[in-house]
Parts: C-alpha cells; structure tokens; sequence
C-alpha cells in the first residue's frame, strides 16, 4: 500500500513535468518556433504526458487514501478533472498558434494557481 504523503509526492513531480512541458513550449512557440523546428518537441510532449499520467494516477490513489471511492465524487473532485483535461488540451493548443502561446505562457500560472485553490480549499 502506498501511503497518502508517497501519493502526494508523486502528484507534485506530475504537476511539475506537466507545468515545465507547457511552459516551455509556449515560449518556444511565442518566439517564432514552429513544430517542424523544434528539436526538442517529442521530449516535451513525453513530459507533458507523463506528468498528465502521474498526476491522474496519484490523484485516484490519494482520493482512495481519503475513503473517496463511491459515486457521485464531491464537486470538487469533477472540477479537479476538469482542469485536467484542460492541461491536456493546452498542449495542442500552444505549439500551433504563437498569438495563442504568448497568452498562456501567462495564463498557465494562473490555471495551475485556480486548480490548487480547489485542490486546498474544496470549495464546492
């Protein structure tokens, strides 16, 4: 059994992975970078899914840590979700456009910001 803290760990290092892939590429793309040159873009979207998984993975085990495991979840939990498939969309969405990439190269703080007030505070 893995404990509620290893599971926190785990969900961190995903959050990382995921937030340093995002951020990355939008600056790279805000600067001009396109996909056909970007040396790196395989790199980053291993990262950014590899954190998108980690963070799913460890945020279902520490909801099993909290004896959340019946349906209907708390609210909280769906917006959580949510914001997750957001972050996987964001990472089409900024290595196409660069008018789009320099807006969320400022926006992503912010989105991580609001998705850990609900993590902290479950709000709903």
């Amino acid at each position: 059994m893995i404990s509620y803290p290893v599971y926190k760990l785990i969900h961190l290092f995903g959050i990382f992975l995921l937030l340093g892939s995002l951020s990355g590429l939008a600056l790279y793309t805000a600067n001009g970078g396109s996909k056909s040159t970007n040396r790196f873009r395989m790199w980053a979207g291993i990262m950014h899914g590899v954190g998108l998984f980690l963070i799913l993975l460890a945020g279902f085990g520490m909801l099993a840590r909290l004896q959340i495991t019946s349906f209907p979840w708390p609210a909280w939990v769906f917006a959580k979700t949510f914001m997750w498939l957001v972050f996987g969309g964001l990472y089409a969405l900024v290595s196409r456009k660069p008018t789009v990439a320099k807006v969320m190269w400022l926006v992503i703080p912010f989105l991580a910001t609001l998705t850990a007030y609900i993590a902290i505070f479950k709000p709903f």
